[in-house]
């Protein structure tokens, strides 16, 4: 019975999706109106960018719960399970939960159209972390940040990873724009932590702090890192210097998004109790499925979402450095709004095989049109269309040492994850 209220439920979910996305604050705000304001009933750590925000809210989320917190954590979009998206101290919703949230907002929602399922969705997350009485919640942005559903929270702290182009049709066509959109979440004298490098976009960030009198804090400037041989990290922080930190999370770009959330860190020591013991047991212990993800050994299968560009070429510098001199099959599929020649070039330039395939989502593009990039920058390519069937077929025809990454939308690396879930071999 319960399976069955939980399937309609998400079917019920799903069907919003045929009203696109809409970016604006009214029918979020009607809802969770109608619902108590629950977002105001405990604290938020609230986070844009284009990458990285993921590791950044997982890694918050892991040491505020060894400080001893009950956290909330909410992120977009799900791999293989809508419940992957709200989970209280890192924990999945269960489905019995999920059924009384979308019953709550269901029957409240209110407004002159109906919510998109990102809406939807982040009403149903705000409501459950009020119902379970957390203390904390880390909030992911969907897209941009001004006019997402997560921007009616009332955040302690603000992070923007970084900026790059993307979702132009909905952001605008210059990271300058992008930046300005993002930098909405900035909030009246709350400190705001960003990775941005182009002067243009941290200018940008800048003035809008300026404007709304939030203590600006930026990566390289206020707080710095310095990589070692060993794969550690020394943090030389706004107040406090960290030796030897350690993230558990694979690649060089993964210590500059540990450095926003140690800055994080040290500013929430200014109203909680959070020790230098609690961040590195948190770090050290966080995990992010789908980035570079290692998900067998034997053969070696690494699942990273790289869905744009600059995710690409951290993809790229990975396996160059790691897996030099490997031959590596590349498992891919993208999205028609992503600069796919641009990703295709990054991640088949390490590649000795190709296979190409397509995500079953309406903004997938056809195989056929990797094909025709694909086919000047490697000479073994296939088409298999279903993820599922290139995903076996990769494996049943690597050998032994041969690495197999599957790579260019979250989406495909969610359908491969649910397929290898299911199939025997050494797991890491």
């Amino acid at each position: 019975m319960e399976n069955k209220a939980y399937n309609d439920c998400l079917s019920l979910m799903f069907g919003l999706r045929r009203f696109g996305i809409k970016l604006g604050l009214a029918t979020t705000r009607n809802i969770l109106r109608a619902l108590g304001n629950p977002q105001d009933n405990y604290s938020c750590i609230h986070i844009a960018g284009t990458n990285g925000k993921g590791s950044v809210a997982s890694s918050l989320s892991a040491i505020l719960q060894k400080a001893g917190f009950k956290v909330g954590l909410f992120t977009s979009p799900h791999l293989v399970n809508f419940n992957e998206r709200i989970r209280i101290n890192n924990r999945l919703i269960s489905n019995k939960n999920v059924i009384e949230a979308y019953n709550a907002v269901n029957q409240v929602h209110k407004g002159s159209r109906e919510p998109t399922f990102f809406e939807f969705s982040t009403a149903m997350a705000l409501y459950e972390f009020s119902k379970q009485k957390v203390e904390w919640a880390v909030i992911e942005t969907g897209m941009g940040g001004r006019l997402d559903a997560t921007n009616i929270i009332k955040p302690e702290i603000t992070i923007i990873t970084n900026i790059s182009l993307e979702h132009k049709k909905y952001l605008g066509n210059t990271v300058e724009e992008i930046a300005g959109e993002k930098g909405g979440i900035i909030k009246r004298g709350k400190p705001v932590i960003t990775g941005a490098k182009q002067e243009s976009v941290i200018k940008i960030l800048k003035s809008i702090a300026v404007k709304k009198r939030a203590p600006f804090y930026l990566l390289g400037d206020n707080f710095k890192i310095k990589k070692n041989k060993d794969g550690t990290f020394s943090y030389i922080g706004i107040k406090n210097v960290w030796q030897d930190m350690q993230t558990n999370l694979q690649g060089e770009h993964q210590i500059e998004n540990a450095a926003l959330v140690l800055a994080a860190c040290e500013l929430l020591g200014n109203k909680i109790s959070l020790t230098e013991k609690h961040i590195r047991s948190g770090l050290k212990q966080t995990n992010w499925p789908g980035r570079l993800e290692i998900v067998s050994t034997s053969p070696c299968i690494i699942l990273d979402g790289a869905h744009n560009l600059n995710a690409s070429q951290a993809l790229h510098k990975f396996l160059s450095k790691e897996y030099k001199g490997r031959k590596i099959t590349v498992v891919t599929g993208m999205l028609d709004d992503k600069p796919y020649r641009a990703m295709l070039k990054k991640i088949l330039s390490v590649s000795s095989r190709a296979i190409l395939t397509k995500p079953q989502i309406d903004r997938a593009l056809e195989p056929e049109t990797l094909y025709e990039v694909s086919k000047n920058l490697v000479k073994d390519i296939k088409i298999i269309p279903k993820v599922k069937d290139a995903v076996n077929y990769a494996i049943k025809t690597a050998s032994s040492k041969e690495i197999i990454c599957i790579t260019g939308s979250l989406y495909v690396v969610g359908e491969a994850k649910a397929l290898l879930s299911n199939l025997t071999f050494q797991h890491i």
